[in-house]
């Protein structure tokens, strides 16, 4: 397949897009990550990480939640930005064979009025064509090692939540993306991503055990390994029967 790069797509507006597969079910990918030069407030990961801009967005969604636990106002963010960001990375690997440049200094965000991050911008332009390669963890690596780890150490030191927490927040996401990209073998590789111990390379698997998916009263259910603390939250509705907690699961 020959994969086009962003200078070769353009929708209407003249707002060039990063993927082809960026369209019908995943069209809103559009919205979520995009050419950092389209994002106009868009403030480069490293400085947002780092100035101090991180601490004041998760204040400004404690106050807008009124959310009083750091460490749920912390997880809830979380959700936000691994969604933004796995997502849209996963449907253009699986789905166009891109590659999409996700390192995290070479990165933009940018932030609703809430402080939860609404959109990603990437700096790099050009070709992102991949092989076809759709192991799982070749797959992800990018995400994984130039972008995931360094994103989870900054919530651990200033959200407070733990790795395990941050890893299997990110886990929802890429399950839930490679499950509904519309290739069924990818299904097993999701499989994979959580039943591994090890990376390929020897090191622990983040993943491992992060998502179990089981059988209740005769569907097949995917549940958290790890609560990722909504409960805490006041008027954010329970993820259901993904939840870790029986009792968070039917509210």
């Amino acid at each position: 397949m020959t994969t086009a790069g962003p200078e070769s797509i353009t929708a209407a507006g003249g707002v060039k897009l990063l993927s082809a597969a960026f369209a019908g079910p995943h069209a809103w990918c559009n919205e979520k990550m995009m050419l950092a030069e389209d994002l106009s407030d868009g403030i480069p990961l490293a400085t947002f990480f780092a100035s101090g801009a991180f601490e004041r967005a998760l204040s400004t969604y404690a106050e807008t939640s009124n959310g009083s636990d750091r460490r749920a106002v912390a997880s809830m963010w979380s959700l936000y930005y691994f969604s933004c960001l796995t997502i849209p990375y996963v449907v253009a690997r699986v789905l166009d064979h891109q590659a999409l440049p996700v390192a995290f200094d070479e990165m933009t965000v940018a932030l609703s009025a809430d402080g939860l991050p609404r959109a990603f911008g990437v700096t790099t332009p050009g070709d992102w064509q991949a092989g076809g390669e759709q192991e799982v963890f070749s797959v992800l690596a990018p995400l994984m090692e130039e972008h995931l780890a360094k994103v989870v150490g900054h919530l651990k030191a200033v959200g407070g939540i733990s790795p395990k927490l941050a890893w299997n927040n990110a886990a929802v996401y890429i399950d839930y993306a490679l499950r509904t990209a519309g290739i069924e073998p990818l299904s097993d590789q999701a499989d994979a991503m959580v039943g591994c111990r090890l990376l390929p390379n020897g090191a622990p698997n983040p993943f491992f055990d992060c998502l179990r998916h089981e059988e209740e009263d005769g569907d097949r259910v995917c549940r958290r390994k790890i609560c990722c603390l909504r409960y805490l939250l006041p008027g954010i509705p329970s993820c259901g029967s993904l939840c870790a907690l029986p009792s968070q699961r039917k509210q």
